[in-house]
């Protein structure tokens, strides 16, 4: 499966734009866990957080899904594998693999679907990648080992190590899917309709999962508490589906359209340090001096891929190759 790349974003402002709606999809996908933690302290099992998440987005989004329904017929594929790797894969596997290893083990192995994508780009596509990419999802990765403090909750599970790294791939599988198109120019699949739809199959594949049927709704009418602080669950609820689900796929798969997988989802290793900072804020989980300085350097990483990977439709797709003068000529010569 290629991964196309867009001639739009060549220009610096498509870039900028793209970076902040990458940030902005970061923030709203690392807002979840503040806005969820509460609703399971009150009750809620955690499957059933999720299935209300992606059901109550998949229901939001469903107007649009009415007006692209001509997407059922065109891209059916993309579709399917949009809700079933980046909606429902990446929350099935994750929460799996919580059951089995520890929430910081399964966070780093699930966020080394940046290095999974240049590993898609180098192997797969047989493309070059530069080394300052490399680099920056090295840092990166790194990084969120200190940010999630791996160390602490070291253990061996083959099984959950499994699922992880199973929700690693299908992060990917967002990645990737998620610039499908862009090349395509009128004829390019609408990303809300395919987000839509992929939440749409996503809840589908989750009531399986989670067994909606057995949820104590009486949860959501009460109240939970954010250190301390009474908030009623509805309107973390509202939270979670708005939010940390419909604008956080909306600005991460736009995101994508105009930088490119690689840097996207290096960008997308600032969630794990929004969200720890946002416990911090939030539920009073404090920081410890590790957790700052891997903050400090996922940052770095970021900064360091964003910078050095080619403007998506460059000439180099992701590594120097030459300009497109000199690979014309090369041709010529040939």
């Amino acid at each position: 499966m290629p991964v196309h790349r867009s001639r739009g974003s060549q220009s610096n402002r498509g870039r900028g734009v793209g970076l902040g709606l990458a940030l902005a999809s970061a923030v709203a996908f690392g807002g979840s866990g503040v806005a969820a933690k509460p609703l399971i302290q009150a009750g809620l099992d955690p499957l059933h957080v999720v299935w209300l998440r992606v059901t109550g987005a998949a229901l939001v989004m469903l107007p649009l899904a009415v007006r692209h329904r001509d997407l059922l017929r065109r891209r059916p594929g993309l579709l399917a594998g949009f809700g079933l790797l980046a909606v429902a894969g990446v929350q099935a596997c994750y929460f799996a693999a919580l059951s089995r290893i520890p929430v910081g083990v399964a966070l780093l192995i699930e966020y080394l679907a940046p290095a999974l994508v240049l590993g898609w780009v180098r192997f797969v596509q047989r493309r070059p990648v530069t080394r300052a990419a490399v680099a920056g999802v090295v840092l990166a990765v790194g990084g969120l080992a200190c940010v999630v403090e791996v160390w602490s909750g070291l253990g061996f599970d083959p099984l959950g190590l499994l699922l992880a790294l199973c929700a690693a791939c299908c992060q990917v599988g967002y990645f990737v899917l998620s610039d499908q198109g862009s090349e395509a120019g009128d004829q390019a699949p609408d990303p809300l309709g395919v987000i839509a739809y992929g939440l749409l199959g996503g809840a589908a594949v989750l009531t399986v999962v989670a067994r909606p049927w057995t949820l104590d709704w009486s949860v959501l009418a009460g109240t939970a508490y954010m250190n301390g602080t009474p908030v009623p669950a509805a309107a973390l609820l509202a939270w979670i589906i708005l939010i940390a689900t419909v604008l956080a796929y909306v600005t991460g798969v736009l995101s994508v359209r105009r930088l490119s997988p690689q840097v996207a989802g290096v960008v997308a290793c600032l969630e794990a340090v929004i969200a720890t900072v946002l416990a911090w804020v939030l539920l009073g989980e404090h920081l410890s001096a590790p957790q700052i300085i891997g903050g400090a350097v996922v940052l770095v990483g970021a900064f360091i891929a964003q910078s050095s990977a080619p403007a998506q439709g460059s000439a180099e797709p992701v590594a120097s190759a030459g300009s497109e003068r000199e690979l014309s000529a090369r041709k010529a010569a040939a």
